[in-house]
């Protein structure tokens, strides 16, 4: 039987720790397990630390990814921090770029990424900025003709 993948919480963050190398069963575990805890959490942030990956294949790499996605479509945004060289060549030389996957070297660093957005999402939440062109319409909405 598979490891189960720790998950905790950090004020509105989800910590995903992954200690082992996955199998598939582990890792479609998780997907599941993680997109339960978002929901349940409300937390606007995953961080999936792999700093102890030695070893993906292209399976582990697209769940990765899957994971971010699922994530971003429950309004939590997902980076993945600690990935070591011979980790990201692998997921290259198989055509898995991650895109739409932030990363950062470091746990830190990730978190860092996602104070950053949460206040760049605080500061949003307003009215457009002056003279903004919002769906293509100049300010105000109206078109002359």
């Amino acid at each position: 039987m598979s490891e189960q993948v720790p998950i905790l919480q950090i004020g509105q963050v989800l910590l995903v720790s992954i200690q082992t190398d996955l199998d598939d069963h582990a890792v479609m575990r998780l997907q599941d397990e993680l997109a339960s805890r978002v929901v349940e959490s409300m937390a606007d942030g995953v961080v999936i630390d792999i700093t102890a990956v030695e070893i993906v294949d292209s399976f582990v790499g697209r769940m990765l990814a899957t994971i971010a996605t699922i994530s971003r479509l429950l309004d939590a945004d997902t980076v993945v921090v600690g990935m070591r060289p011979a980790v990201a060549i692998t997921l290259v030389e198989l055509g898995l770029s991650l895109g739409g996957v932030t990363t950062a070297l470091t746990l830190d660093k990730g978190l860092r990424v996602l104070e950053r957005r949460r206040l760049e999402a605080a500061a949003g939440d307003g009215d457009a900025e002056p003279g903004a062109v919002e769906a293509g319409f100049p300010p105000g909405g109206a078109i002359d003709s």
